[in-house]
C-alpha cells in the first residue's frame, strides 16, 4: 500500500506561521522507519503493509502535535495487495508513457 500524507500543526504561536520544524519531526520518523518513502513540497508518501504504514503515520502525527494546539492530517491511500515497489514503479510507468507519446 502507498499512503501519501500531509500533517501540520496549527495554533503554534509563531509570527511567521511556519511549520517546517514540525514537518521535519514528522519526516524524521518516516525516514527512520526504514519503509520506502518520498517527500515533496506537499506530501510524504510511504510504502508498506497496512499496520506498519499507519503506525508510522500515527507516530508522525503525534510528533507534530508537540508543536501546536491542533493537528491537521490529510491522507490518500492506494491499496493494491500483492504489489511492492510502487512508490517508484508508478512514476516510472508514467515517464515511459510520456516518452512514447512524444
Amino acid at each position: 500500500m502507498l499512503v501519501a500524507f500531509s500533517v501540520a500543526p496549527s495554533g503554534t504561536g509563531r509570527e511567521d506561521a511556519s511549520v517546517h520544524d514540525a514537518v521535519a519531526a514528522a519526516v524524521k520518523i518516516v525516514r527512520e522507519s526504514g519503509l520506502p518513502n518520498s517527500t515533496d513540497s506537499m506530501f510524504t508518501t510511504i510504502e508498506g503493509e497496512w499496520n506498519e504504514v499507519f503506525d508510522v503515520v500515527r507516530r508522525a502525527t503525534e510528533a507534530v502535535g508537540e508543536y501546536g494546539s491542533r493537528v491537521s492530517l490529510v491522507l490518500k491511500a492506494d491499496i493494491r495487495p500483492g504489489y511492492e515497489g510502487e512508490i517508484s514503479g508508478k512514476v516510472d510507468r508514467l515517464e515511459r508513457a510520456l516518452d512514447t507519446s512524444s
